[in-house]
């Protein structure tokens, strides 16, 4: 016999609402001591950082002594060569015999510079949240005036590398009746409406085949089947609460570490794709690290001081006021660039040598074949 829950009092029918967990609206919940303003902006608020006063600029730099004692080594025939052939051995498809017998033909080599500018910091926002009550201690209001966001002490992580932590802020906690089930705990089923079977997916409820006269095999002739969302029980556990009937909400503190990163590699005349040289490793010409850097003004290479002008002042405009700036770290490395242009088999080839690690790009390589390969 098939059950009827609908008129069961002790299970409400939320059959026509999304069962994934919502929040409740804020105005159902009590004013806190110095929280009024999330009522005022959709239970959610982007708390800005105080205002600090700036560091003092550095002094100006003597350029020409950090170029005397940095200074990239050239690549010779030989070291092009071995680069090549340690590049082709990484290679399925790449044969050793192009590289072992081409003739290098001319070597243009040029020193680039890449700018780097690396800002850390820390933004926080506020959002009422909410898990099943389970009895456990309520830290509420009565217990003291929640501190305000910027206020709260957390340990911070190792400088530039990102995180997000979630905290709940004191003295924020209050208990509600659950907004999903009302307070009881479970709700009626979606899939059966709460009577616990279904129509039979196989004769449709006829508890026959069509053109067949033995009973349905699946539903023993009955035409009903157990439902399978519910296992026949007509309701559900409410998702919410976890069946607890209630809930405790709390603010809770989302506070977020991001690194933000400004590149720039200077202007050159080799064709090797720019891609690459923003990853390439560089011997390092210079690095300067504080909570706050400011713009190189003085370098040989003017490009390399405007980008670090527009670097700061981007880092500034996009993260200012909404996150507090933790640490800033400002770079600039050397990274060689070889166009090795070759001769082979009555035709000349290009490629290129990148990074103090001798990483190698290939245009056209002339000994390359593909069989027997499997793409993953």
């Amino acid at each position: 016999m098939d059950r009827d829950l609908s008129e069961d009092d002790s299970v409400v029918d939320l059959s026509f609402e999304a069962e994934s967990p919502l929040a409740p609206p804020a105005e159902l919940l009590e004013r806190l001591p110095s929280y009024d303003w999330l009522f005022q902006g959709g239970g959610q608020q982007i708390m800005f950082p105080p205002l600090e006063a700036p560091g003092r600029p550095l002094e100006q730099r003597c350029w020409s002594s950090f170029l005397e004692h940095s200074r990239v080594p050239l690549v010779t025939e030989e070291v092009a060569r071995e680069a090549l052939l340690s590049f082709v051995s990484s290679k399925c498809c790449y044969g050793s015999t192009a590289a072992g017998d081409l003739i290098i033909q001319e070597l243009k080599q040029q020193t680039l510079c890449r700018y780097r500018l690396e800002t850390f910091s820390e933004s926080r926002i506020s959002e009422w949240t909410f898990q099943p009550f389970t009895n456990q201690s309520v830290d509420g209001p009565q217990r003291g005036t929640s501190p305000r966001l910027w206020d709260i002490k957390v340990q911070v992580p190792p400088m530039f590398q990102e995180d997000t932590r979630k905290f709940q802020v004191p003295h924020s906690s209050l208990v509600k009746e659950c907004h999903k089930c009302h307070g009881r705990g479970r709700y009626k089923c979606s899939g059966c409406h709460g009577a616990g079977m279904v129509r039979c997916p196989s004769c449709s409820g006829a508890k026959r085949k069509a053109k067949q006269s033995r009973r349905c095999q699946m539903c023993s002739g009955s035409g009903r089947r157990r439902c399978s969302t519910c296992s026949g029980r007509g309701s559900k556990t409410c998702a919410t609460c976890k069946g607890e009937k209630r809930l405790l909400h709390f603010i809770q503190l989302v506070i977020m570490w991001k690194n933000s990163l400004f590149e720039f590699v200077s202007e050159h005349r080799l064709n090797c794709p720019r891609e690459l040289l923003a990853k390439a490793k560089g011997e390092s010409l210079f690095k300067d690290e504080n909570t706050a850097v400011y713009p190189i003004v003085d370098f040989p290479l003017r490009e390399i001081s405007l980008a670090s002008q527009r670097g700061i002042a981007e880092h500034r405009a996009a993260l200012s006021p909404r996150a507090r700036v933790l640490q800033q770290r400002q770079t600039i490395e050397l990274i060689p660039v070889t166009e090795v242009h070759y001769w082979y088999r009555g035709q000349t080839y290009v490629y290129y040598i990148y990074g103090t690690d001798h990483r190698v790009h290939v245009v056209d390589y002339p000994d390359r074949y593909c069989f027997g390969c499997t793409i993953i």
